[in-house]
């Protein structure tokens, strides 16, 4: 087995062996990895447990005790022992397997009262998981070591305590290891026990493993493996099963040859039990139907000696070509990379809190999960069978900053094989995993291949990936991965891929759009390519979270358990605030890096999350045609009688109609046309049609009424805006710089080529070039101010260190305020810039900003498919998105007209020649970029309104590909106009 001790077996290996310091060494006295189901009956032992923090793992216990929870990490219990934050580069500079000198040791101790009935039982404890290394003592004893932060470790206490009497269990969790080199992650580093600890009691005759093949025609076998803690198993013994009512049988055939079968001793007993499901019903995201079964194992008087129960899906999973198919349909993976992570308790994660990540996802669209970069808590694979996601299920190798010598060094191969081997042996009966990944970042070599040689051994129900094996080569036969996973390529080089005649394999990202800050641009061209080119398949978002810390500004520590409460939609409470690499005083860190996920770190979701519920909407407009309008069903396996809609009709004049609509019966992949409900006015003007989807009844992860998507199309487009007349004998006002005077405005409209940099630009190398050319400073001059009846035309330049921009504005007085027309011709130096528009601010009080256009939520050109053309509404101060680190934000794409007002309704208006990318805030691009965190920004009375006759694209440049050329703001001339009245 996998978790044979390694190496020598002293008295006391704890000692003597150094485990911290043997890549050998992946345990000692830990038992076998399992499936079976231990947690009915067990004694629990999460709580207030004695601690020490230790400054290495040779200084000796002595001294006050003081207190910490288990399950939780020390660097977040108010320990001298903070978070730190980096991605690639190792917290120390120690080659493998060499660790610090320093090295931070946390030893948990509390009394275990063992359970009188448990006399002549197994007694086994189970640790959920612990970072780096862990080391059990009882009673002083040493019981065993175990290797590996993200899957349980269990060790047998038959013999060393007894049942009615007190113990004390001793767990020391070392921080830094040889181990620490190949758990690399980009995340916080921790140190201590990040799952719960349990006791449970088996009889001596105890099932060891059992593994569930529920195929989709209905067949079903489970094999059952069974030892007997007092030696050789006693004669009689068989095991039954029973799934919701139907016995199933026992292999005779299988049991007669394991009789005669010289490899199976009389200490290791195997059974197989099978059935056929009639009219079985099929487990898959859309449908997540589950079974209960119930196996057990019997001694030879029938009595039950042992009982593990389990959910199961019935389900195959295969690649046919270069499509990944499940049950036989080509699925769409709609994913994202997914970290046990909490802003409070760090690397410990409840039940509830996967559960509400679960329902998150699941009601913007994603029906699958990547567990970046290890096996996440094994609670979350009960919900991913339950709610319906695709797991790709990864194991905890990654060894970034030496990944090139680990690969294939020897010392670590039983590590990559062990880490692989058990996450399979304990994951292998859940549905929703439908692959197995072996790791990531971590080169490619020897030790790759020797675990996926394992995998396909012992599991050729599902394929096995690995992003470095294919890395050089996408269409490689023979290596470690059964799928293309590129990380971050371009979707350009994708499609090519697809369409060059030397696909092999499914194209799936396991990284791509990556979620910093304001980001995920392209979202939806990704998507365009990947529903319309046979052999991409989908991919994984990076991330899930930002892993923003909730930390006191006072004293710079995590707030810890306590802080529930100190956080709302995204924004950290008053004297609060998300923390980020740095913010702990990490010497050496990686910045806001940490912060890259589609929710903020209360789980509020992020505006790109609804780009992603319309680009994954099960029910579409297809299209609009005279005899009305023609709906798909985008869905793998069901139809859409589990969703109600109504129609929205909204006009550019205001009004907004509503009518109910039923649904067509489609079958997946099915359209129908449905009568227009709406005659439409004859006044010309722009209308938009809006299927609004909700869910007809409760599902298990949406009340009934929850929006599901809101598919819209254009019915008829908007004339041409008519040029307002000048009124005579009205002036513009304008001061001695010719710049606008008005009595709603505070600063008059000037020229903006410059946003506060987004995480993009400043790491895509955008924003530097920027700076360098002066583009947030520029210098500007007026060249001449002509006047005319009611008309002011301004001659300016504005000077960079790229050259001088011309700006003309043309202000002329027409009925009830002002016309702006503007052009500003760019040299061909600045060949790629923010934005080109005007800014100006308002005067205080104007609190609400309605327009008609995209939103309601934050948009931008190359992010703007998952916000509706209507009416919206917002106060003035939600527009902002509080991502971080503070940046450009609060956008809103495709504005026709926009009104900014007071609660006594006065205020103004403002008419746009097209639709325009609007920008309303209280805070300047200046007050944004001169601060780190949120809590240091001072909101401004009025209102900063930026209107853009070009902005650029967000793309994902922090860490992939960037916006697409059409959404680049380049040199030439650009023009754009708008009317400016009072309310």
């Amino acid at each position: 087995m996998t978790d044979a001790p390694r190496g020598p077996r002293p008295t006391d290996p704890l000692v003597a062996l150094r485990p911290w310091e043997a890549p050998e060494v992946t345990s000692w006295g830990r038992l076998p990895m399992n499936a079976v189901d231990r947690r009915s009956g067990a004694l629990p032992l999460d709580g207030d447990w004695r601690f020490q923090l230790l400054p290495t793992p040779d200084a000796p216990v002595g001294g006050a005790w003081s207190s910490a929870y288990v399950p939780g990490v020390w660097t977040m219990q108010d320990t001298d022992d903070l978070p730190r934050y980096l991605n690639v580069r190792m917290p120390f500079p120690e080659f493998p397997p060499h660790s610090p000198a320093a090295n931070p040791t946390g030893v948990h101790e509390r009394d275990v009262d063992v359970p009188a009935e448990w006399a002549g039982r197994r007694i086994v404890l189970q640790v959920g998981a612990a970072e780096s290394v862990l080391l059990v003592h009882v009673d002083g004893r040493p019981v065993g070591i175990s290797k590996d932060s993200h899957l349980a470790a269990e060790f047998d206490l038959t013999g060393l305590v007894r049942p009615g009497a007190r113990s004390v269990v001793r767990l020391t969790v070392v921080k830094w290891s040889d181990a620490s080199h190949i758990e690399d992650q980009d995340q916080w580093w921790h140190g201590g026990i990040t799952r719960s600890v349990l006791l449970y009691a088996t009889d001596p005759l105890h099932l060891a493993d059992v593994t569930v093949r529920a195929r989709s025609d209905g067949l079903l076998r489970v094999d059952c493996r069974v030892r007997d803690t007092g030696g050789a198993l006693p004669g009689g013994w068989y095991v039954s099963g029973e799934l919701e009512g139907q016995l199933l049988t026992q292999d005779a055939e299988f049991d007669r040859l394991n009789a005669e079968d010289e490899r199976v001793s009389d200490f290791l007993g195997e059974a197989r039990l099978q059935t056929v499901v009639e009219d079985v019903r099929t487990w898959n995201a859309e449908t997540p139907e589950l079974y209960d079964l119930t196996v057990r194992l019997h001694r030879a008087d029938g009595t039950v000696a042992d009982t593990s129960r389990h959910r199961i899906g019935f389900r195959d999973v295969e690649i046919s070509g270069r499509d990944l198919l499940v049950n036989g349909e080509r699925v769409f993976i709609r994913g994202v990379n997914r970290h046990d992570f909490h802003p409070l308790t760090g690397r410990t994660v409840s039940y509830d809190d996967m559960r509400a990540d679960l329902i998150t996802l699941k009601r913007f669209g994603f029906n699958a999960i990547r567990t970046s970069h290890y096996p996440n808590d094994p609670s979350l694979y009960d919900l991913t069978d339950e709610l319906g996601f695709y797991v790709v299920d990864e194991a905890d190798i990654e060894s970034h900053d030496h990944a090139h010598e680990i690969a294939d060094d020897p010392r670590y191969l039983n590590a990559f094989v062990d880490r692989v081997a058990r996450m399979v042996l304990r994951d292998k009966n859940h549905p929703s995993v439908i692959v197995w990944s072996l790791g990531n970042e971590s080169d490619y070599g020897a030790n790759h291949d020797a675990a996926a040689g394992w995998v396909r051994r012992h599991d050729p129900t599902r394929p096995v990936q690995y992003e470095g094996a294919a890395k050089l080569d996408w269409a490689a036969a023979g290596d470690a991965t059964d799928i293309a996973c590129p990380m971050y390529a371009p979707l350009e080089e994708c499609v090519a891929h697809a369409l060059s005649g030397r696909q092999t394999k499914p194209l799936i990202w396991c990284e791509y759009s990556h979620a910093m800050g304001n980001s995920n641009g392209t979202l939806a061209d990704h998507w365009a390519a990947i529903e319309s080119t046979p052999g991409l398949q989908g991919g994984f978002i990076w991330e899930f979270w930002d892993h923003g810390i909730l930390q006191r500004v006072n004293d710079g520590r995590p707030v810890g358990r306590g802080g529930a409460g100190l956080y709302d939609n995204g924004v950290a409470a008053p004297g609060h605030r998300w923390a980020y690499g740095g913010d702990f005083g990490e010497p050496d860190h990686d910045g806001a890096f940490i912060a890259d996920g589609v929710v903020f770190p209360d789980r509020t979701p992020k505006p790109a999350m609804y780009e992603h519920r319309e680009i994954s909407a099960p029910v579409r407009i297809e299209c609009f045609r005279h005899e009305g309008i023609v709906l798909g069903n985008h869905q793998h396996f069901r139809g859409l009688a589990w969703l109600a809609a109504e129609w929205e009709l909204s006009l550019a004049d205001g009004r907004t109609l509503t009518a109910p609509v039923e649904l067509p019966d489609l079958r997946p992949g099915e359209t129908a046309a449905v009568p227009l409900p709406f005659q439409l006015p004859e006044d010309g003007g722009e209308a938009w049609l809006t299927l609004r989807v909700t869910t007809a009844g409760d599902e298990p992860w949406a009340p009934r009424g929850t929006v599901v998507c809101v598919p819209q199309a254009r019915l008829r487009k908007a004339p041409p805006p008519p040029q307002p007349a000048p009124v005579r004998n009205r002036f513009v006002e304008v001061d001695d710089e010719g710049l606008l005077v008005h009595p709603l405005l505070t600063a008059a409209p000037t020229l903006s080529l410059w946003r506060a940099p987004t995480d993009n630009d400043e790491l895509g190398g955008m924003a530097p070039r920027w700076r360098d050319w002066g583009l947030d400073a520029l210098v500007r001059k007026v060249t001449d101010v002509r006047r005319a009846e009611g008309r002011v035309t301004v001659h300016a330049e504005y000077a960079c260190a790229a050259g001088a921009v011309r700006h003309v504005q043309v202000l002329t007085a027409v009925e009830g305020g002002i016309h702006v027309e503007e052009s500003a011709e760019l040299p061909e130096e600045l060949d790629d810039v923010a934005r080109v528009g005007s800014v100006f601010e308002t005067v205080a009080g104007l609190d609400l900003m309605e327009w008609f256009g995209q939103g309601p939520w934050e948009s931008y050109p190359d992010r703007a498919f998952g916000a509706p053309v209507g009416h919206h509404s917002v106060p003035v101060d939600e527009l902002f998105t509080p991502y971080l680190r503070p940046q450009e934000s609060g956008g809103r794409h495709g504005v026709r007209h926009f009104r900014l007002s007071a609660p006594d309704a006065t205020g103004l208006s403002v008419v746009l020649d097209e639709p325009r990318q609007v920008g309303v805030s209280r805070y300047r691009a200046v007050d944004l970029t001169a601060v780190a965190h949120h809590d240091e920004l001072v909101p401004r009375a009025g209102c900063v309104v930026h209107i853009d006759a070009a902005h650029r694209g967000l793309g994902t440049a922090s860490c992939g590909p960037d916006t697409t050329a059409s959404c680049l703001v380049t040199p030439g001339v650009h023009r754009w106009s708008w009317t400016l009245r009072a309310l």
